[in-house]
């Protein structure tokens, strides 16, 4: 019992950035798709607009159209990441930046999973864009997981920098 309860302390900060990623993610989601009709853009900054887009495959809109199997299959392979980070946050919780690297990861994988749960597709809100040049639109959750897997580069040069 004190095993379980000393792995709960060990994760339960970890775990509550990730609720806290996968909350402002799902709010955003909800009051873009409150205030936007599908494909309305509010320019905000000469190369940034809000806009209200539906992507049915993963990243850069891989596999969106494919004939729906995407849907579950990476619903699973966000679940099974999530749980794989789970693992990795209980045997490495002290190490700061990998673990907050990793819980950005999990609470942005997450949160796309619940939109493809729920609706289908993944909500997606933020188009940075230059004049006729057009990054994919993305959201919260992906900005999470960016974040983290740049923590991630940037603590492995700094464990490699600390082991010469």
């Amino acid at each position: 019992m004190a095993k379980n309860a000393s792995l709960l302390s060990r994760l339960a900060p970890w775990l509550g950035i990730m609720a806290v990623v996968i909350l402002a993610d799902q709010i955003s989601k909800v009051v873009i798709e409150k205030t936007f009709s599908f494909g309305e853009r509010h320019n905000l900054l000469p190369f940034f607009d809000l806009t209200l887009l539906y992507n049915k495959g993963a990243a850069f809109s891989f596999l969106s159209s494919a004939g729906g199997w995407q849907r579950w299959f990476f619903t699973g392979m966000g679940i099974a990441a999530s749980l794989f980070i789970i693992y990795l946050l209980a045997r490495h919780s002290s190490q700061k930046l990998f673990s907050f690297a990793l819980t950005l990861i999990a609470g942005g994988a997450l949160g796309n999973v619940i939109d493809r749960f729920i609706h289908g597709h993944v909500i997606d809100f933020l188009l940075v864009y230059w004049r006729n040049w057009f990054f994919p639109a993305f959201n919260v959750a992906d900005s999470a997981i960016t974040i983290g897997a740049i923590f991630l580069i940037l603590d492995e040069l700094l464990r490699v920098r600390r082991t010469k």
